[in-house]
């Protein structure tokens, strides 16, 4: 499948049946989008959803949503749909990540996924970090109490940030490490298209796993 207009690329995904584009238009929450009460998972900037689509394929008890922002990388992953097959428990959402706190009903969300997103370095745009308190506060409203927040960069100055962060938030970091290659929790990892990418370069990849105090 292939992009050649704007216009005819978000006609493609508005009717594509495994793409949600007008997620607030859902009635009662995105998390009804699956007709079961299977545990929800979502991951915010997906890319080409390979991450999402490993998770799906290896649990297909479990429901997974992928927010993408960019219809060009979306199409790309129409194209492993196109080869490899639809899954039932996962759509992409053609949205930024921010609009979860409209789209999502309270205390519905079992884990979310960040991975390797934007570090937005300069102070200005600190609130742009997925990691900023004004994120967190989103993730503390729609996950579940004892919901965890999953995190993996190669940005070692985001990565102290957000352990920062989350401290004086009111999180439990839970695992945390500045090399997850050099420990035993690689053995069950799933590494993303750019993990892999900067795991050959020879970069060290952070991870944290955190879940909110009780409400």
């Amino acid at each position: 499948m292939r992009l050649r207009h704007v216009k005819e690329g978000h006609k493609i995904l508005d009717e594509h049946p495994r793409v949600v584009t007008k997620p607030e238009n859902m009635e009662g929450g995105l998390d009804k989008i699956f007709d079961n009460e299977n545990e929800l998972h979502i991951e915010l900037g997906s890319g080409k959803g390979g991450f999402i689509r490993k998770l799906a394929l290896m649990n297909p008890d479990i429901n997974y949503l992928g927010f993408e922002m960019s219809t060009k990388v979306i199409f790309r992953w129409l194209n492993t749909i196109e080869t490899e097959g639809v899954l039932p428990n996962y759509y992409i959402v053609h949205s930024k990540a921010e609009i979860a706190r409209e789209i999502f009903s309270d205390n519905s969300v079992d884990r979310i996924y960040l991975n390797f997103s934007d570090p937005w370095p300069k102070p200005r745009h600190e609130k742009r970090r997925l990691t900023s308190p004004n994120h967190l506060d989103i993730y503390r409203r729609i996950l579940k109490n004892e919901g965890e927040l999953v995190f993996k960069t190669d940005n070692v100055d985001l990565f102290d940030y957000s352990l920062e962060v989350m401290a004086e938030n009111g999180w439990d970091v839970v695992f945390q490490t500045h090399d997850l290659y050099g420990t035993d929790h690689v053995d069950d990892n799933v590494a993303t298209e750019y993990e892999e990418k900067f795991v050959g370069e020879g970069k060290k990849i952070c991870k944290l796993i955190a879940r909110a105090s009780l409400k």
